[in-house]
């Protein structure tokens, strides 16, 4: 691995071309096969009632706003079936902090999406986790294994932003510590399950801050061996109020050097995914040359980064022909990072 002021210069160099080559070198080191894979899952959104009124987010709404929903069973059960008869393997399940919805409504949930499908539930982030325990007055101990017996089968890493406490105070004070994000995963390796880690960055933080954040990522990956990929993304300003405060969005070079860092420095992650659902399918692309490896999910439905005004889409073919024409072979994949289907 490299050293933390490696890093910060690697960062700061004007190369990009030599900053995508040393992320490829690891990428191809871990993944010689030259395969990029992908996902069919759908992104549900059970609720938007929240009380963080987090300074980033767009789609939130508080407690008794008219435009604010609880899905019914129903509804979700019917995303699901949606997802299936499109060749989905997992739906990834988010939703607001909802001060009155305690496990027992989460976990009945699960059973009856477990009852009913044959799917892998990636659901409910660290900030939801800490909200659960907390309206239920449990452990998270308690809660995530309570969550795991109901039919939760990982657990995806929404609700880091970047994990140091300055940046978090500025842009999502209410919400969990990076403390509480550092004990949800940490709790739910050692229950065994698996999580992924991921970066919102872009919010006028600074390259010292993000590096906190990698630093955390790989002491706990260095520990548990529980992080099943890397997913850095940037912060989308347009109907945020933090957009007011940040003039401009993260530049696509920024992004790259990002994701390269990201592949460079976390070398003990397997995967790092390039994403195309902000910076568009061109620069996923590109960061398939800059350690990436993985493009993510077709998206099926999207609603969080949609309300922020990110309006991307990709077809199931479209992801493929991005990863052939890049120079590599395409594969399905399923929540664990498992390409065992035959295309």
């Amino acid at each position: 691995m490299i050293t933390r002021e490696q890093a910060i210069d690697m960062y700061n160099s004007d190369d990009l071309v030599g900053i995508g080559m040393e992320a490829d070198a690891v990428r191809r080191r871990l993944h010689p096969e030259g395969v990029v894979s992908y996902i069919i899952d759908r992104n549900i959104n059970y609720t938007n009632f929240c009380t963080e009124y987090c300074s980033f987010c767009a789609f939130y709404r508080p407690m008794g706003h008219k435009e604010g929903y609880i899905l019914p069973h129903e509804t979700i059960l019917n995303k699901i079936q949606e997802t299936m008869d499109l060749g989905g393997t997992g739906i990834l399940m988010q939703g607001g902090l909802h001060p009155d919805l305690k496990i027992e409504w989460y976990e009945d949930l699960l059973r009856t999406i477990k009852a009913k499908f044959d799917i892998w539930c990636h659901c409910f982030s660290a900030p939801e986790i800490v909200n659960i325990a907390e309206v239920s007055g449990l452990s998270l101990r308690d809660t995530i294994a309570r969550l795991r017996d109901a039919g939760l089968d990982s657990i995806p890493g929404g609700g880091a932003e970047i994990l140091d406490d300055g940046v978090r105070h500025r842009i999502s004070r209410l919400k969990c510590s990076s403390q509480e994000w550092i004990d949800v995963h940490r709790t739910a390796h050692s229950l065994g399950m698996r999580t992924t880690a991921t970066m919102m960055f872009g919010t006028g933080e600074t390259i010292e801050q993000r590096m906190n954040h990698f630093e955390i990522v790989r002491h706990i990956q260095e520990d548990t061996g529980g992080f099943t990929s890397f997913i850095p993304w940037f912060f989308q300003r347009e109907y945020t109020s933090l957009g007011r405060f940040v003039k401009e969005e993260a530049t696509a070079v920024e992004y790259l050097k990002m994701l390269a860092l990201s592949r460079v420095y976390l070398d003990n992650i397997l995967n790092v995914q390039a994403s195309w659902v902000t910076p568009g399918l061109k620069v996923c692309q590109l960061g398939l040359r800059f350690g990436g490896n993985d493009v993510g999910s077709i998206m099926i439905e999207e609603n969080v980064v949609s309300a922020a005004g990110t309006h991307h889409s990709a077809t199931e073919e479209q992801l493929r022909r991005l990863i052939r024409d890049a120079g590599f072979i395409p594969k399905q994949r399923d929540t664990l990072y498992r390409t065992y289907f035959l295309n």
